[in-house]
């Protein structure tokens, strides 16, 4: 057996081999691409002899995508993506110095596959569906993200110079296109107060608003209010600003509109699609982010536990002398909790047995989120099952083993 540590950057990986025993057999560094993965596969060859199954090449590394990753995974390498955060920790056995290098990263990776390969996670055997589910998934997440950060940016500006403009647009959303297009068209108090009511109108009509005349006299009237004012060359340059990031966030909705196509085809053409819809509370989108973090990989998990374990919605447990608390997982897969969190407040208005089972769990006392955390937890256990027998959802059978619902 042949044990690798692979520490990769943008345009190269420094790798150490090393026998069963520890024995440091060889170190180089590979240059990113087809290239580099041939001198791997030379190493391995020149080291582990012609008659080396491929299984029993053992390789750590800190990422779990990427071409480099699939080739290994290809080759029929046993692949283990490892968390940065646990390299780190790892390290402090050889000295609590903190010195840092791309070799002795690549030695201590090595050195995890060989002793704690037990407690690692090989990269998931994901299909090519699932592995295009997740790139636009995530791609539409952070889009969705920044487009966030974006709009504080420009609150935070609107309310330094022109706060007239929040309460003016408040019931369109400063994020929606037609409020953007209307600031950029007047992006001070002053243009702003010449807007006609023909002009709002007309930008509310080509994004197709209802009660399009009471809203437009809404907004001329709430641009009209008298304010605080800025010196001539402030206002203008707090305009500009505003301008910039108004812009951006149109942009940003474009292409969060058109990788939600993207999204919804490559999830609708998944084969676990039809069952991640029959979940109360999951749609199209939050269907395709909960099975792109998941993956389609039948192994993965040894159980529903082990399914829970990942998402972060079930407890830990910290026990030391006469002390003994249960806490929620905070160190977890955030783009999952978020949808198992989006889901599971969605199911209480669709499934009657999520109802009851997060109205039990604040009869107990449990605030908001540790309820719908549970509820989460709970749901997570219910997909498992379906996902393992290949069946659809049913809400009589999810919810068999709990009592009758409770009024919230």
């Amino acid at each position: 057996m042949l044990l690798i540590g692979d520490d990769w950057a943008e345009d190269h990986h420094d790798v150490e081999v090393q026998d069963e025993t520890g024995r440091k057999l060889a170190a180089a560094n590979l240059p990113e691409g087809v290239a580099g993965i041939a001198k791997l596969h030379e190493l391995v060859a020149r080291h582990g002899g012609g008659d080396l199954d491929p299984a029993d090449v053992v390789v750590g590394i800190e990422t779990d995508r990427g071409s480099w990753v699939q080739a290994l995974v290809a080759s029929g390498y046993q692949v283990f993506a490892i968390n940065p955060r646990q390299v780190n920790r790892f390290k402090e056995r050889y000295g609590s110095s903190g010195a840092k290098s791309d070799k002795g990263d690549a030695h201590a990776l090595a050195d995890m596959v060989r002793i704690d390969r037990d407690q690692l996670r090989p990269v998931a055997g994901d299909s090519e569906q699932a592995q295009a589910v997740k790139v636009v998934a995530r791609a539409h997440q952070t889009l969705i993200w920044e487009r966030t950060r974006t709009f504080q940016r420009l609150r935070t500006t609107l309310r330094e110079y022109f706060p007239a403009a929040l309460n003016a647009y408040a019931d369109l959303a400063l994020t929606s296109t037609d409020a953007l297009e209307l600031l950029v068209k007047a992006p001070t108090p002053a243009t702003a107060a010449r807007l006609t009511h023909t002009q709002i109108a007309a930008v509310l009509t080509r994004h197709r608003r209802h009660n399009r005349d009471a809203k437009a006299a809404t907004i001329q009237s709430a641009l009209r209010e008298r304010q605080l004012g800025l010196p001539e060359p402030v206002t203008a340059a707090y305009a500009a600003a505003a301008i910039a990031h108004a812009r951006l966030i149109i942009a940003l909705n474009e292409q969060i509109a058109a990788l939600e196509v993207q999204v919804r085809a490559h999830f609708l053409a998944h084969p676990d699609a039809e069952i991640y819809l029959s979940m109360p509370g999951i749609g199209e989108i939050v269907g395709a982010r909960v099975l792109a973090e998941f993956g389609d990989d039948p192994t993965r998990y040894a159980g529903a536990k082990a399914r829970k374990n990942y998402a972060g919605t079930s407890p830990i447990t910290r026990a030391s002398g006469k002390s003994h608390t249960v806490q929620a997982r905070y160190i977890r897969n955030n783009r999952l909790a978020d949808a198992l969190q989006t889901q599971a407040f969605c199911a209480l208005r669709a499934s009657p047995g999520a109802r009851g089972y997060y109205g039990k769990q604040r009869a107990r006392e449990a605030g908001y989120n540790p309820a719908l955390r549970q509820l989460g937890n709970r749901r997570v256990g219910i997909l498992h099952g379906c996902l393992k027998t290949r069946t659809r959802y049913d809400e009589a059978t999810a919810w068999a083993h709990h009592a009758q619902p409770h009024a919230a």
